[in-house]
């Protein structure tokens, strides 16, 4: 046999056993079970570190949705302290648009003005009854409306947050729940569930349509709501043991508002006696006596003096409206 003939075997039979080495051995020796019961070991570890892991950042990131949708809050809490006039006219109950307030004011501003030239009072006392009558007297109107109609909502909202915690714990999703109550509650609750189920519909988050309701009733206790509901959207939670506890605190609130009300009536009814006295005892002089009082309006010292008993009493008035008046 040539060299080359042996040179050209040798090259053949180190091929072969390199590839027999390569996909042959690893077979024999058992080191691919050695690798897959490493890998298989491994995985394990790595999934419980990648839980792990995830479980510190978890509670970080809830803790973070939950700052972030407080701020948020926060933010349109502020912006409702001072609403346009349109706004004050949704939360009052109205249909009116601001064009038709404008025209409704003007009218009784001109009303009233032409009321006091027809009484022959004076010109001043004339401009200041129509200003009165046409840029306070609409917006009072506003103001009793938005007060009944926030009384009317506080009496029957807790009512309504027990039957979505019933439903929810009966199985119904959270919008099957509010669809039920904007269809059978009472007004004012039907109508503002009614405008988030609306919101809702047109592409708003629900978390976000549930908060839009403190714009509508800026009461804490619906923001309270919009609360609970934008935090569940984000961070999760059990819903039903969060809105059961809100209408928990919702009932407590009620019926410390009602105690303090009881409470207060007494004092309510002794400044309204002192503030009502001197007018009382006016009239009762005016009618025994007319003459003998006819010197406060008809002398210019009796005047200043009606003056500054008015300014008095209306201090003495605000300082006891302040002190039976509990914010809580």
């Amino acid at each position: 046999m040539s060299m080359q003939a042996l040179a050209l075997f040798f090259l053949v039979t180190v091929a072969v056993g390199g590839v027999a080495w390569v996909f042959l051995y690893p077979i024999l020796s058992g080191e691919r079970q050695v690798e897959k019961r490493k890998e298989s070991v491994a995985k394990p570890e790595r999934a419980t570190r990648a839980s792990a892991a995830a479980a510190k950042t978890g509670p970080k990131v809830r803790r973070e949705q939950v700052e972030d949708t407080l701020k948020e809050l926060e933010q349109r809490q502020k912006k409702a302290k001072r609403p346009p006039i349109s706004v004050r006219i949704s939360q009052a109950g109205l249909s009116w648009s601001k064009r038709q307030f404008i025209i409704i004011s003007v009218v009784c501003g001109v009303a009233a003005l032409g009321l006091a030239f027809a009484m022959g009072l004076g010109p001043l006392v004339a401009l200041g009854v129509g200003f009165a009558a046409g840029f306070g007297l609409p917006r009072w109107v506003l103001g009793f409306l938005k007060k009944r109609r926030e009384k009317n909502f506080l009496n029957t909202f807790p009512d309504a947050v027990d039957v979505i915690v019933r439903g929810i714990k009966a199985g119904l999703p959270l919008l099957d729940c509010l669809k039920m109550i904007a269809n059978e509650a009472s007004e004012p609750v039907r109508g503002e569930f009614r405008a988030i189920i609306e919101t809702q519909t047109i592409g708003l988050p629900l978390g976000e349509a549930c908060a839009k309701l403190f714009e509508r009733m800026p009461l804490p206790e619906a923001n309270f709501f919009g609360i609970v509901i934008s935090i569940q959207q984000k961070a999760g939670g059990n819903l039903s043991e969060a809105l059961g506890n809100l209408s928990r605190v919702l009932r407590d609130r009620k019926k410390m508002k009602a105690k303090i009300r009881a409470m207060s009536m007494e004092a309510k009814a002794s400044a309204a006696i002192i503030a009502a006295l001197p007018v009382t005892v006016m009239l009762l002089v005016y009618i025994t006596s007319p003459t003998y009082i006819e010197l406060l309006w008809t002398e210019q010292l009796g005047r200043m003096m009606l003056v500054a008993c008015l300014v008095w009493m209306s201090f003495g008035v605000l300082v006891m409206k302040k002190m039976i008046n509990f914010d809580f």
